[in-house]
């Protein structure tokens, strides 16, 4: 193998290793979006009874509540995982 050819491997290499680490990132990222987006349906769905221009203090701190809660639960998990 001549020197060239090592070269162009060394740097398909670094590629390879770019490529895999942005791939991480935005599978954090989607995780992430999706964790959020369940979070939210979830809450949601528990802490409102009709759509309005502003929550009321009882669904605030119904949210505030569910979120929490979703975060322990999620944090217990990867803990035990």
């Amino acid at each position: 193998m001549d020197s060239s050819s090592s070269s162009s491997t060394v740097g398909l290499g670094s590629v390879d290793w770019q490529l895999q680490h942005f791939m991480d990132v935005e599978t954090q990222k989607q995780r992430f979006q999706q964790l959020m987006h369940q979070m939210t349906k979830l809450c949601w769905e528990k802490c409102t009874d009709k759509p309005g221009p502003k929550l009321d203090s009882p669904a605030e701190a119904c949210f505030v509540n569910c979120i929490g809660r979703f975060i322990d639960t999620s944090q217990f998990n990867l803990n035990r995982l």
